[in-house]
């Protein structure tokens, strides 16, 4: 199944209308957000997959990091979570799943949320992740729907986690590539969050498992815009491209291309590769933001002081098309 038939099944259901329901399911949004006051709203996602890395315990620290990114995406304060995972008990040791625990530990203690528990279920498959509670202001809260024409298009981290981890997996990814990769997918986007409530921004969400493209998409279709790309600004970690031309490309980015490919607008000396860059599936990716272009240099400024990173890598334009080109 690709992410279009994912969201024809979800929107499928039928869910009676809730007046405390800010925001559901409905418009691709990175969390639900529920009202409990005028004042205070939770929001709450849920994430969770299968190992991308050897190291249980690092696998712990990025399935933690990535599943607290949807509550920075919103602008939200992640204050609480529910361990999730799948093993296979009695075929390998019970100190793996305790190894990944610690590791998703130290990262929910590393952000300051606390860990209420938990369900464990015996699968053939090792799986981990988590459920996440965030609180904001309902005022506060950040959309992926309010990108406005004009804005600038700001990234946190670089592309390229699926196509070094797909390497690894052959072992063919070079091992500083893998060192950059896992250091970033364990990087929270705690400063992001906070450097966009500083400044104040149009929209936001995090670019995960649907790639930059897919998820560009899901703002600029929810904004009623249409965006721009320069290739020559978007961040690359290293050796992406080469990997990238010698095939390392994860199935998932098959599948992204194909449910988003009509929406692009192609530069016609763009080299074929960079479609597998741009709908490389990420774990743990940056927050993409869309920000007046009057303040984007604020944004930068205090993207680097909360200890977080900015690219500038295009702007949102009229009409309902995605154009991929050099700056």
């Amino acid at each position: 199944m690709g992410p279009g038939d994912l969201d024809r099944a979800l929107c499928g259901l039928c869910v009676k209308p809730n007046p405390n329901v800010i925001i559901g399911f409905e418009r691709g949004e990175d969390a639900g957000v529920y009202r409990i006051s005028d004042d205070l709203a939770i929001v709450q996602t849920v994430d969770f997959f299968t190992p991308i890395v050897d190291d249980p315990r690092t696998f712990g620290r990025i399935a933690a990091a990535n599943a607290l990114s949807d509550i920075y995406a919103m602008g939200a304060e992640p204050i609480c979570a529910l361990n999730i995972a799948a093993f296979p008990a009695g075929k390998l040791d019970i100190s793996i799943l305790n190894a990944i625990f610690v590791g998703g530990l130290e990262k929910l203690e590393e952000a300051g949320v606390a860990l209420l528990g938990g369900h464990t279920v015996d699968d053939k498959e090792i799986k981990y992740g988590l459920a996440v509670t965030g609180v904001a202001k309902p005022g506060e809260i950040v959309f992926n729907s309010g990108a406005r024409v004009g804005d600038v298009l700001v990234i946190t981290k670089p592309i390229g986690t699926g196509i070094i981890s797909t390497a690894q997996k052959v072992d063919e990814a070079p091992e500083e590539s893998l060192v950059e990769a896992v250091r970033w997918m364990e990087t929270l986007n705690a400063g992001a969050a906070r450097a966009m409530k500083i400044v104040g921004v149009h929209a936001a969400t995090d670019v995960t498992g649907f790639g930059l493209i897919g998820h560009l998409a899901e703002m600029t279709i929810a904004s009623g815009a249409g965006a721009k790309l320069y290739l020559d600004r978007i961040p690359l970690m290293s050796n992406v491209l080469e990997l990238a031309n010698e095939g390392m490309v994860p199935g998932g980015t098959r599948r992204n291309q194909k449910f988003r490919e009509h929406m692009l607008e192609l530069d016609g000396d763009m080299e074929a590769v960079w479609l597998d860059v741009l709908f490389d599936p990420q774990t743990s990716g940056g927050l993409l933001i869309a920000v007046a272009p009057e303040k984007a240099d604020e944004l930068l400024k205090a993207l680097d002081r909360e200890g977080a990173h900015g690219w500038v890598i295009g702007e949102i334009v009229d009409g309902r098309r995605i154009s991929v080109g050099r700056g």
